[in-house]
């Protein structure tokens, strides 16, 4: 049911083009997910992803078993249904929103005890009820419950890798769906021994597929780099992998470049929210006074419906007016430009020309 084949590869670096078989279709990498943490991707329509060209989106395990409840969601035809996408769907384990979001938690051996960030009420996350959770979800992709820890703190993240590697095999004991492909997630901060150890434990256990957390968290971009360095030779060439949380376009063209197939972040739809247009030499802030007059679209190279029909000066009214058509149009350009950022990176590799094309991309990109 879940098939990873590679379809090619760049033969200058760690680049490949790939397939990744699921039970709601399939997923050319690499991909760009747009989030949909409540169970939409903010500002769009379904449709409006499926004409952009979106092949997976990612929702939020922690948000949607706050609200509305992932037993809601089940019996409600699970995400698919609920949401009305027809395509794959990934949702997380929610222990980074456990971690980063939750008010009063206690975590122990077992798991973790915590408050909600709506209502303070308090919830107990373990292995066993993340997957749980996630099978109510139905999502194709599921993710084992692992702790973030701080990237930079050696001795923390030793003791958690200690705590959450028994977890993953407390997930793989509690999983009970055949339809849904399970990843472990890579750990280890920025440091290359546990990163290894993270990733030698996993792969001992056959997964479907491959995450690599705790990135994007606070660290450099040069750190980030460097543990992708050390786990592109690492991880198992024919299965799919999975960087969490990283949508910088020039993030995902160093991924790329690294070996990674899936990629997924809120940022180009928080971008939007707050005026900011993604173009190939780097970011537009729609609020600055000098595009009042500019007849232009964001990106006169640019296919998305937003710049096909409206100028940076319509635009940048929007925002001003504080209308809610300008978070629409934003977000419609943000991730049309991502999808179409991945698609010349799929090109460039069938083509033989992605180490050129990554070089060019960031050179120009600021």
């Amino acid at each position: 049911m879940f098939e990873f084949e590679i379809v090619c590869e760049d033969g200058e670096s760690g680049a490949r083009n790939g397939r990744f078989h699921t039970p709601h279709g399939i997923i050319e990498t690499p991909v760009f997910a747009p989030v949909g943490t409540q169970a939409t991707v903010k500002a769009l329509r379904p449709a409006d992803l499926q004409e952009m060209g979106a092949s997976l989106i990612l929702s939020n395990t922690y948000h949607l078993y706050l609200r509305p409840g992932d037993e809601l969601v089940r019996d409600l035809g699970g995400l698919h249904q609920f949401m009305q996408w027809p395509g794959p769907i990934l949702t997380d384990s929610g222990g980074f929103q456990v971690f980063s979001l939750s008010r009063s938690r206690k975590l122990d051996a077992d798991g973790v005890t915590f408050q909600s960030h709506i209502d303070g009420s308090r919830h107990r996350f373990t292995p066993e009820r993340s997957i749980a959770i996630q099978e109510n979800l139905g999502a194709d992709i599921i993710m084992a419950f692992d702790e973030c820890p701080p990237p930079s703190d050696y001795a923390y993240i030793k003791e958690s890798l200690m705590r959450t590697h028994p977890w993953l095999l407390r997930c793989l004991e509690a999983k009970r769906r055949s339809d849904q492909a399970l990843f472990g997630i890579v750990q280890g901060g920025i440091f290359p021994d546990l990163r290894e150890q993270s990733a030698r434990f996993m792969m001992a256990l056959d997964l479907p597929g491959y995450a690599i957390g705790g990135l994007a968290v606070g660290e450099t971009k040069a750190e980030m780099t460097a543990v992708l360095d050390t786990l592109n030779p690492i991880l198992p060439r024919h299965k799919p992998r999975y960087l969490m949380g990283v949508g910088a376009p020039e993030d995902l063209v160093n991924g790329v470049l690294r070996g990674i197939d899936i990629f997924d972040c809120v940022l180009p739809t928080r971008l939007a929210r707050h005026s900011t247009a993604m173009v190939p030499g780097g970011k537009l802030n729609l609020r600055n006074a000098q595009y009042m007059r500019d007849p232009q679209p964001i990106a006169s190279d640019c296919a998305c419906y937003t710049c096909r029909h409206f100028s940076r000066a319509y635009l940048r009214h929007l925002v001003l007016a504080n209308e809610i058509l300008a978070h629409v149009l934003l977000t419609t350009h943000n991730v049309h430009f991502l999808l179409e950022l991945m698609r010349q990176m799929r090109a460039a590799i069938a083509a033989g020309t992605f180490r050129a094309f990554a070089q060019t991309f960031l050179a120009n990109y600021a």
